[in-house]
C-alpha cells in the first residue's frame, strides 16, 4: 500500500466522505471502516444538531488513525516495541 503525506493530493482526508473512502480503501487499521460507519451513526443518531461535538472527536480521531497508519516510521517503532517486549519477557522469564 503506498503510503502519503497528510494533505497530500494522492490521499485527501478533508472532509467525512474522503476519510470514509480512506478508510474503505484500507488506509487505516484493520475494521476501521466499519467501525467508523457504526460509530458515526451511533453517533448521529443520539447527538443533539446544536452540538456535533461527538461526531467531531469521531472523524478526528478516525482521520488521525489514517494518517499514523501511514507514518513511514510508523511500522517500524510498532516492530521495535513489540522486539522491545518479548526481550523483556525472555529476561524475567
Amino acid at each position: 500500500m503506498e503510503r502519503f503525506s497528510p494533505g497530500s493530493p494522492g490521499l485527501p482526508v478533508r472532509t467525512i466522505g474522503e476519510l470514509r473512502a480512506a478508510l474503505t480503501m484500507g488506509y487505516g487499521f484493520p475494521g476501521d471502516a466499519d467501525d467508523f460507519g457504526a460509530e458515526l451513526a451511533r453517533e448521529t443518531n443520539r447527538a443533539d444538531p446544536a452540538d456535533l461535538s461527538g461526531v467531531v472527536r469521531l472523524v478526528e480521531e478516525f482521520r488521525g488513525r489514517v494518517v499514523t497508519r501511514q507514518d513511514p516510521g510508523f511500522d517500524t517503532a510498532v516492530a521495535a516495541a513489540v522486539a522491545e517486549i518479548q526481550k523483556a519477557r525472555r529476561t524475567v522469564r
